[in-house]
């Protein structure tokens, strides 16, 4: 399968958060059940693992330095980030951002 581009991301409609990461990052295996957690009832929001690294463009497109990178867009728009997020006020605080359903 190959990778998602950046134009693809770009046309998504709705919310869309896309983690940017990489299997062996500790970081980013630290991050995944606080995401996991923030997202847990929000069948809304479509969420993108990205494996990024070396030769990855869609992760260059967005300026990603450092692991594991949450973009958070609506309808293409970004409209937060976060770096490195270890605790779930900073991912609530970035969903504040996105549209609720209701």
């Amino acid at each position: 399968m190959s990778e998602i581009t950046r134009d693809e991301v770009d046309r998504l409609a709705g919310t869309t958060i896309v983690e940017f990461g990489a299997s062996w990052c500790g970081h980013c295996i630290a991050a995944k059940p606080v995401v996991a957690a923030a997202l847990a009832g929000r069948p809304d929001i479509r969420h993108l693992w990205i494996e990024d690294g070396r030769g990855k463009r869609l992760g260059r497109s967005f300026q990603v330095k450092l692991w594991p990178t949450l973009v958070f867009l609506v309808d293409g728009a970004e409209v937060a980030r976060l770096v490195r997020p270890t605790r779930a006020t900073e991912l609530a605080g970035a969903l504040s951002h996105v549209p609720s359903l209701s």
